[in-house]
């Protein structure tokens, strides 16, 4: 009896953990198509799962960072969905490709027109976005989610290094150490590797060229040759042909 009750106090606390720890687990969160280097631009996916049994999501709000302002943030349409952005005005304008940024985008908001996300779904809401910062090693977006039943979940808790994470952690997303020439590095060293295969190329041409000039005139210059060798021996037989006729001749009148 006692190994029973143990036992069932032991199935208690462990379905307990598991609730505990269930929700935890599935909280909004952000992570790129690809990677999200430092002073790159990147394709971000919002993740929203439903953490309700008797209500659904109609509404995601997106904050994005002040510290580190956004010059450029293009949301993907979600069918199903109206999107709202709200810009601000930055305290320092940003310079960008050789103009200044006043104001950048401060929030997203998704909201359920003919969709939803029901109990037991969740859905992704794409967002291109960059220049990404070179002095920061990650971005926190503090999202806010709203239910059909007028609930709702503030995921805003920053984490904090070393420590336990928070019952409502807010979206993190890591970004990677930058890429040489940040996204036009691939494009240049495409360039540069096309550049040195034409350079090649103009070499290998030019020494086919060269090669087949060489055989050419060689080949020119043997046919001379031949032909005024041929003439000379040509020329030696006529007169050996008439000297025999002339000497024939002779004898016969003799």
């Amino acid at each position: 009896m006692k190994l029973s009750r143990i036992a069932l106090a032991g199935g208690v606390a462990a379905s307990t953990v598991l609730l505990i720890a269930g929700p935890a687990a599935a909280h909004v969160s952000v992570q790129p198509v690809g990677e999200a280097a430092k002073g790159g631009y990147a394709t971000l996916n919002f993740k929203v799962p439903n953490e309700r049994d008797q209500a659904s999501t109609v509404k995601l709000e997106v904050n994005f960072p002040a510290d580190h302002p956004l010059s450029s943030v293009t949301p993907q349409a979600v069918p199903g969905w109206k999107i709202k952005i709200d810009k601000s005005k930055l305290d320092k304008p940003l310079e960008v490709h050789g103009r200044k940024i006043t104001e950048a985008v401060s929030k997203v908001t998704w909201t359920a027109d003919d969709s939803e996300i029901a109990p037991g779904y969740f859905q992704q809401f794409p967002v291109s976005v960059g220049a990404l910062p070179e002095d920061a090693d990650q971005l926190v977006f503090k999202a806010i989610q709203t239910y059909d039943n007028k609930e709702v979940v503030r995921w805003i808790e920053e984490p904090t290094e070393g420590g336990d994470e928070p019952d409502s952690p807010a979206p993190v997303l890591k970004l990677s150490a930058a890429a040489d020439g940040h996204h036009g590095g691939a494009a240049d060293d495409a360039k540069k590797t096309d550049s040195a295969e034409e350079a090649d190329d103009h070499k290998a041409d030019g020494t086919d060229a060269s090669a087949k000039e060489s055989s050419t005139a060689a080949s020119s210059s043997s046919s001379d040759t031949t032909a005024r060798t041929l003439g000379i021996i040509g020329i030696v037989i006529g007169v050996a042909g008439v000297a025999f006729g002339v000497l024939a001749g002779r004898r016969r009148s003799a």
